[in-house]
């Protein structure tokens, strides 16, 4: 129970991101709405430390925030957990992810042992489990089963898509299906703005949800999609979290997730309480293992979903268009403009038809007309996905010879296909990446590739960053990682060899960083630093260094040592 008199944090909670931080903060406040001088504090990193110092003095019952921060208040006193009567790890999974495990443990070990502690967790790997046994003081554990893990009135289709052909696909979709309202999960913030923006050109009610955004935004936005005036919602994973309205029928993962436990969190915003929901998933051909992985995972089936093609497209247009007019003649008061069209036709002689035609015209623009033209070529890729499928599927039957050889032929296919893709990709301009909807999606989605389970997988190739935080900033590595893989939605198994030096670090990052990535990282703040980020010797070509085995953010240190030059490579063509 909360003292009300004392100004000392009595509450802390520990949340991987900042997205989650404010919307735990803000939950509190509503729970607390009638506890008069109740004040709850959300910290993270990217915010100015003068607000937080100044709230901090003036003292606050709870305390929500991200591991970095929370110790740098720690470490420069100004957040004090003397008198702490309860800590919360949310989400202890996802920071163990992100790389937060070890500055999570340095807290734990700062507070009174006369604490509560409460972990909550998505999955339970061995390091969590450690965590409890050794800091939770004879706990519960809770989990809740199912014979699956996802609600059985969820109806999950896939569709075989490559990543040029997903928008116009998204769209076929949204004109064919019977939908309510309707969430689409991207990777990243800068996705959740362009395809908002793509979706709303082409005539659809469609807002972007992500933690860039204003607490009071995100309400009316919600009570928009509540009462009708919004239709689609495009979020990330964590903006979306604690999401609960009713008129959610869909859930669209326009990007795959990088785990199971993800997938399940997102199609769990449909069918809840006993309604019924529909969860469609955009997989390209390189994303078919982990389709796989997260039936494994549900023990459930996936259902192929065929793209609607223009014909039924067209169709339902004229259906749709049909009903209004129906709709309109039983329900609504045309008596005015009839009276208006009878005068026009008198004045102008036109013919009744002609004039009512021209009106469907300027009601509906191009609404009647293709939206897109007829594209054979994304029917035929949808084509050759569905065959590579179904020799996939039936495969297991034959002899095992022939499979391997069947795996070794697609693999070599993938491959091939994922070079032309990059090669396309990263010969553009940093203004055509800003048109591109996807574009840190892609950056993830090809160093992710599937989150390969083997250690035969490739590694990307890396180039070399400066960031100006160092050892006299008292940052860990885990700092770093979990900042870089918050903000530009990479994952954090993809963030290479990390150099900390006296005043600047030196990091190892996937080739090809698109220039919005760039740009957002160089405004982050980490141990009361901005990142400033800034390339390597930007001149010099491609080191092709590949990524350290061991691990993300495996934070070797050189204190002061640069390291060795490299020698440069040959290219073909070259003397």
């Amino acid at each position: 129970r909360l003292d009300m008199k004392s100004s000392n944090v009595q509450v802390l909670v520990l949340t991987p991101t900042r997205e989650l931080a404010l919307q735990v903060a803000e939950a509190f406040q509503r729970y607390a709405s009638r506890m008069k001088g109740f004040h709850v504090l959300p910290i993270y990193g990217g915010q100015a430390y003068d607000f937080q110092n100044r709230m901090l003095r003036r003292g606050v019952h709870v305390v929500v925030g991200t591991p970095g921060r929370v110790m740098d208040h720690m470490r420069k006193g100004r957040l004090k957990l003397g008198n702490l009567d309860a800590l919360v790890l949310d989400e202890a999974d996802e920071m163990l992810h992100m790389g937060f495990i070890d500055d999570v443990e340095w807290i734990l070990e700062q507070t009174p042992d006369s604490r509560q502690t409460a972990l909550f967790s998505a999955t339970m790997p061995q390091q969590i489990r450690r965590i409890a046994k050794k800091y939770l003081n004879d706990p519960q554990e809770v989990s809740i089963k199912a014979k699956t893990a996802t609600a059985d009135t969820i109806r999950q289709r896939f569709l075989l898509v490559n990543g040029s052909h997903k928008l116009d696909a998204l769209t076929r979709i949204l004109e064919v299906e019977e939908f309510d309202a309707m969430l689409i999960f991207v990777r990243t913030k800068i996705a959740t703005a362009n395809l908002a923006e793509k979706l709303a050109a082409r005539g659809f009610a469609a807002a972007a949800l992500n933690g860039d955004m204003a607490q009071k935004s995100r309400e009316q936005m919600i009570e928009q999609l509540k009462n009708g005036k919004l239709d689609l919602l495009v979020a990330t994973d964590v903006a979306a979290r604690g999401l609960d309205v009713e008129r959610i029928s869909h859930v669209i993962n326009y990007d795959i997730p990088y785990g199971t436990e993800s997938y399940i969190h997102r199609i769990g915003r449909t069918g809840r309480a006993g309604r019924s929901g529909e969860a469609i998933l955009f997989v390209a051909s390189r994303e078919r293992r982990m389709l796989h992985a997260i039936e494994k995972a549900t023990r459930q089936k996936i259902d192929p979903l065929q793209l609607p093609s223009m014909e039924m497209v067209s169709k339902k247009r004229v259906a749709d268009f049909s009903q209004r007019i129906v709709d309109m003649l039983e329900d609504g008061d045309v008596s005015f403009m009839k009276d208006l069209l009878v005068k026009f036709q008198v004045e102008n002689g036109a013919d009744p038809m002609d004039i009512a035609a021209a009106l469907g015209n300027l009601a509906l623009g191009e609404r009647l007309t293709l939206l897109m033209p007829p594209e054979p070529g994304a029917e035929r890729e949808q084509r050759r996905l569905e065959s590579r499928e179904r020799r996939d599927r039936d495969g297991s039957s034959r002899d095992s010879r022939r499979d391997s050889r069947e795996r070794r032929s697609d693999r070599r296919g993938d491959k091939r296909s994922e070079k032309r893709d990059e090669k396309r990709s990263y010969s553009r301009t940093g203004s055509e990446h800003a048109k591109d909807e996807t574009s840190h999606s892609d950056f993830s989605e090809r160093r992710s590739r599937e989150r390969p389970d083997s250690d035969n997988s490739a590694s990307p190739e890396m180039e070399q960053y400066r960031i100006e935080v160092g050892s006299v900033h008292d940052v860990k590595p885990g700092n770093i990682v979990g900042a870089i893989a918050n903000e530009s939605g990479l994952d954090a198994k993809f963030i290479g060899h990390i150099d900390i030096r006296s005043d600047y670090s030196v990091i190892d990052l996937p080739e090809g960083m698109p220039r919005e990535i760039f740009d957002s990282l160089k405004k982050v703040w980490v141990s009361g630093q901005k990142l400033s980020i800034s390339r390597m010797n930007p001149g010099a070509p491609k080191s092709g260094r590949k990524k350290s085995s061991s691990g993300p953010g495996s934070g070797r240190r050189s204190h002061g040592t640069p390291p060795k030059p490299r020698k440069k490579k040959k290219h073909r063509g070259q003397k």
